[in-house]
């Protein structure tokens, strides 16, 4: 008769297979729990991550838009005071040019000895340019040679448009110059907002590889 297994030797040995072939499976089913959550955990710090540069990316566009509208703003009122301050400097022109007209009426008078000539120019004078006018005569021009040219050369002689003027061409410098450096800021966070969707698409693009998790 053949020799054979034994039937309890045979069974011992079918048991000692069945343990070996369990413990590799519960082997293989921790391995497979272990990646899934390194997986998981891997989704989680991707999804924070995209949520925070797309979180900066939209603070960003935010702020570079302000800025730009701050900076758009302050121009504009830049160039309105630059348009006011060239009305108030052409009618300050003017006013100047009536000035002088009219002493130069008096100064002809003057000279072809004729008070009542003088008188009538007098009468075309300017409030304000009297005052300088009788400041100059105080200086005694016929004989003094250090008195000043004319009226509009006194410390009296004032244009309160040729003021206004310079003040609105001065805040207009203000002006422009903020809005400059507001633009400057919009520019900045303007590459921050491109920076930051360059850096989104790279990550997607990254994640979207084969082989890696969520891929």
């Amino acid at each position: 008769m053949a020799e054979g297994l034994n039937p309890i030797e045979a069974g011992r040995k079918l048991h000692e297979h069945g343990e070996d072939h369990g413990g590799q499976t519960g082997h293989g089913d921790d391995h497979v729990r272990v990646a899934d959550r390194h997986s998981r955990i891997v989704q989680i710090c991707e999804a924070v991550l995209l949520a925070l540069v797309t979180m900066a990316a939209a603070w960003a566009g935010y702020s570079a838009a302000t800025w730009g509208t701050k900076s758009r703003i302050d121009i504009a009122r830049s160039s309105t005071l630059r348009n006011l301050a060239t009305r108030d400097d052409l009618k300050a022109i003017s006013l100047r040019n009536f000035d002088a007209s009219t002493f130069n009426a008096w100064f002809i008078a003057y000279t072809l000895n004729s008070p009542k000539k003088e008188a009538i120019a007098e009468r075309r004078f300017r409030p304000q340019f009297r005052v300088a006018f009788q400041a100059w005569l105080a200086t005694d021009p016929l004989h003094n040679s250090h008195a000043p040219p004319g009226p509009t050369y006194m410390p009296q002689y004032k244009l309160a448009a040729q003021a206004q003027a310079t003040a609105f061409d001065k805040a207009a410098n203000e002006k422009f110059a903020t809005g400059s450096t507001f633009k400057l800021y919009g520019v900045r966070y303007a590459l921050i907002t491109f920076g930051s969707i360059m850096l989104i698409l790279s990550v997607v693009l990254i994640l979207r590889q084969p082989g890696l998790p969520g891929g």
